[in-house]
């Protein structure tokens, strides 16, 4: 059973399982494993939303159930639906069989045969029946990314399964989780997520790290870089973000562009692969011309004349992978 005693406990399990976390994070995730709440994380796209319910279930042990949502999601994508063709199999096996009967009189297998075939070894349970029905000893990690790309009625829908982790199936009856998953809601906020679902929810803002940060993630990520090349790619992205770009560049890419720059042979920034390794950073031609336009050497000289806290410099540079 798991046990979380304080925030520290917290984050000293994301820090062991290669997640760096902010207080806020840490806070975040403590209350919402002691008061059982739903969990709604909101931020640019790749900031790490998604990779704290990824951390979070290999440290409850429970394993990660993953709905990701989009337009037009329905029930039986999200919740269950029925194995029509095993179903068809089994109906005309008990026809070969000669297991159905009909009498001229009376029909006496319809009543049998339609708890036969909604029984519930045809059934197939999508993420949201998975984690109401799981029976590990840890309960499980319930992943719904990108609620935003989702429709009202379906937000509606989550609502009601998160308000009493239950779910009913007219043929088969009401599924109730002995152990409520633990439940981590994602959000690009390319659409405002309606009061109801957020008042259920606590709430944090996921922002992108500072450089102070984002070196430390870098070399724990991309152990191959060296901690100056890290701290410049750190303020450099920090730089580039904000120049107005169609999509900033997320966590994830910083590590790409470490490790682009790092294979390479790069030890620090230079002018030549800056501009020959911004495709694993930027991934639209809009947001490379304006970063050409700004200059890459006015960023690299900016970066060369800053210096990240010294607390980077108490992460090896030799992180495992």
């Amino acid at each position: 059973m798991l046990t979380v005693n304080s925030v520290d406990d917290v984050e000293a399990a994301l820090r062991e399982h290669r997640y760096l976390p902010d207080i806020g994070i840490s806070t975040v995730i403590y209350l919402a494993l002691k008061l059982s709440r739903p969990l709604l994380l909101e931020g640019d796209p790749g900031v790490g939303k998604t990779e704290v319910a990824k951390v979070l279930a290999d440290w409850i042990g429970g394993g990660l159930i993953r709905l990701q949502c989009y337009e037009g999601i329905d029930v039986s994508q999200a919740v269950y639906e029925w194995d029509y063709a095993r179903q068809l199999l089994h109906l005309r096996t008990l026809e070969a069989t000669g297991q159905i009967k009909k009498d001229a009189a009376k029909d006496t297998s319809t009543d049998e045969l339609a708890n036969q075939l909604y029984d519930e070894r045809f059934l197939i349970r999508r993420p949201l029946l998975q984690a109401l029905t799981t029976t590990t000893t840890a309960p499980p990690v319930l992943l719904v990314d990108e609620i935003d790309r989702a429709d009202d009625e379906f937000e509606a829908f989550l609502l009601e399964v998160l308000s009493d982790y239950s779910i009913t199936i007219p043929e088969v009856g009401t599924f109730t989780a002995a152990t409520p998953p633990v439940v981590v809601i994602t959000s690009n906020r390319t659409r405002d997520v309606h009061d109801a679902l957020k008042r259920r929810c606590l709430y944090h803002w996921v922002s992108h790290p500072g450089p102070e940060r984002e070196a430390e993630i870098i070399m724990l990520r991309a152990p191959e870089a060296t901690q100056t090349l890290a701290q410049q790619v750190a303020l450099a992205a920090k730089e580039i973000r904000n120049l107005g770009l169609y999509k900033p560049p997320g966590v994830a890419e910083t590590i790409d562009w470490a490790r682009a720059l790092s294979l390479l042979g790069g030890t620090t920034l230079e002018q030549a692969t800056f501009s020959a390794t911004l495709g694993a950073l930027l991934k639209y031609s809009e947001d490379h011309h304006r970063v050409q336009e700004h200059g890459t050497e006015k960023i690299i000289d900016k970066i060369r004349t800053e210096k990240i806290h010294e607390a980077t410099g108490n992460v090896p540079a030799n992180v495992p992978a």
